[in-house]
C-alpha cells in the first residue's frame, strides 16, 4: 500500500454491473480508492465516455488487461469477469504480490475437478491446472470466514444466491437443529443477475409482468450451496434449489424450507439462534418473529435482512432473506473482503440504509 494514503485497487471488467456497482462503492470509500480501471471491450476509452453518470476523478482512461500494469498499479484487484476468465488472470496477479477478490465461479469450489464439472461450458476451452490454487482460495461470506479472508491472497466472492440461502441456514446446520436431507430454497432475483451483455430472457417484452422459474434441476448455485452448508454442518447436506426470475432490477428473496429435528423449538427459539450468530455482524440484520423482509428494505445496500417462523404443524422450519444482488450479492460483499483484507472493519464505506421507497 502507498505510505499513508489509502489503498489501491484494480477493478477489472470495470463496465460490467459488478465493476460498475464496485467502482461506486469504492468512489467515496475513505480508506480504499481505485487505482486503475481494466477491460477489454472498452480498452482505449475515458470511463466519461463509457459511464458518464458515475465520474471519477481525473477521468481515468480505461486500459488494456495486463498483469504487470495492474501489479504496478494496485495493492488489490477485484476481477468481474465472465466465469473462466479470472483463472487465467489471477495466478499472473497472486505472482506479482497483488491480492486478489474474484466476482466470478472461477475459484468457489474447492475441487477443480467439480468446477470443471458443474461450468463444463466454461472448462471446454481451458486447460486448467492450478487444482492448489482452488483449495487454498477462501470462500468470501465474511459472517463466516472473516479471520480467514482478512489473511488470504485470493478471495472467491460467494454467488448471489449462495449468499442469500446461507447466510439464514447455516447457523442452524451449525449446531444441527435441522435435517440435512429435504432441504429447500426458493429464490427469486431480479434481471441485473444476468449481467449486463443482452440476453433475450432479460428483455423488457420478456421479463416485464412475467415471473418464471429456470434451472429447475441442476442450477449451478446448488452445489455451490451444498458445499458451504456441508462445510459448517460436518456431514452430506442435499438440498433442492430454484430460481425465478421475477420483473424488477435488482434485488433477491430467499425463502428457505428445512425439518426440524426438535418439533417443539418455536420461532422465538429460532429467531434467537440468529440473534446469537449476527449480532456482532454490521451487514445482517435480523427481524422479529412475524415481520418477513422485503427487497425494497436492502435495496442499493450491503444489508442482508433475515426473518424466520415455524410451522408447528408440519414441524417446518421457514427461514426468509433479502439482499441486493448487485451489492451484497455481488460488489458490496467484495468491498466488505477487501475491507477485511485492509484491516478495516467490514463495514467501512458501505451503505447499510436503504433509501425508500
Amino acid at each position: 500500500m502507498a505510505a499513508g494514503g489509502p489503498a489501491r485497487v484494480a477493478v477489472i471488467g470495470a463496465s460490467g454491473y459488478g465493476g460498475l456497482q464496485t467502482i461506486r462503492l469504492l468512489r467515496d470509500h475513505p480508506r480504499l480508492a481505485v487505482s486503475f480501471l481494466g477491460g477489454e471491450r472498452s480498452a482505449g476509452q475515458r470511463w466519461s465516455a463509457i459511464c458518464p453518470f458515475l465520474p471519477l476523478p481525473d477521468d481515468p482512461l480505461v486500459e488494456a488487461v495486463d498483469a504487470g500494469r495492474i501489479a504496478e498499479a494496485a495493492d488489490f484487484a477485484v476481477l468481474s469477469l465472465p466465469n473462466g476468465l479470472a483463472c487465467q488472470l489471477a495466478p499472473q496477479l497472486l505472482n506479482r504480490g497483488v491480492r486478489v477478490v474474484d466476482l466470478s465461479a472461477d475459484f468457489r469450489y474447492r475441487s477443480l475437478e467439480q468446477w470443471s464439472q458443474v461450468y463444463a461450458q466454461e472448462a471446454r476451452s481451458l486447460e486448467r491446472d492450478d487444482a492448489t490454487l482452488c483449495r487454498s482460495a477462501v470462500y468470501g461470506l465474511p459472517e463466516w470466514h472473516g479471520p480467514a479472508i482478512a489473511e488470504a491472497p485470493l478471495i472467491a466472492a460467494p454467488g448471489c444466491f449462495p449468499t442469500a440461502s446461507l447466510l439464514p441456514i447455516l447457523p442452524f446446520l451449525k449446531q444441527g437443529l435441522i435435517e440435512t436431507d429435504g432441504i429447500i430454497i426458493d429464490a427469486k432475483t431480479g434481471t441485473s443477475g444476468g449481467g449486463r451483455i443482452p440476453k433475450q430472457a432479460m428483455l423488457l417484452a420478456e421479463a416485464s409482468e412475467s415471473i418464471a422459474p429456470y434451472g429447475v434441476v441442476g442450477h449451478r448455485h446448488t452445489s455451490e450451496i451444498e458445499q458451504m452448508a456441508e462445510e459448517v454442518a460436518g456431514r452430506n447436506v442435499h438440498l433442492q434449489f430454484t430460481p425465478h426470475l421475477v420483473p424488477m432490477v435488482r434485488g433477491l428473496l430467499a425463502t428457505v424450507y428445512a425439518r426440524l429435528r426438535d418439533p417443539g423449538l418455536t420461532a422465538e427459539d429460532c429467531t434467537t439462534v440468529l440473534d446469537a450468530v449476527y449480532r456482532h455482524h454490521p451487514c445482517v440484520d435480523v427481524l422479529p418473529v412475524g415481520t418477513y423482509p422485503a427487497t425494497k428494505w436492502v435495496r442499493h445496500t450491503n444489508k442482508a435482512v433475515l426473518s424466520v417462523q415455524v410451522d408447528t404443524r408440519t414441524g417446518q422450519l421457514v427461514l426468509m432473506s433479502a439482499i441486493d444482488n448487485l451489492v451484497k450479492g455481488q460488489a458490496g460483499q467484495g468491498v466488505q473482503c477487501l475491507n477485511l483484507m485492509a484491516g478495516l472493519p467490514p463495514d467501512t464505506g458501505l451503505p447499510l440504509q436503504a433509501f425508500y421507497p
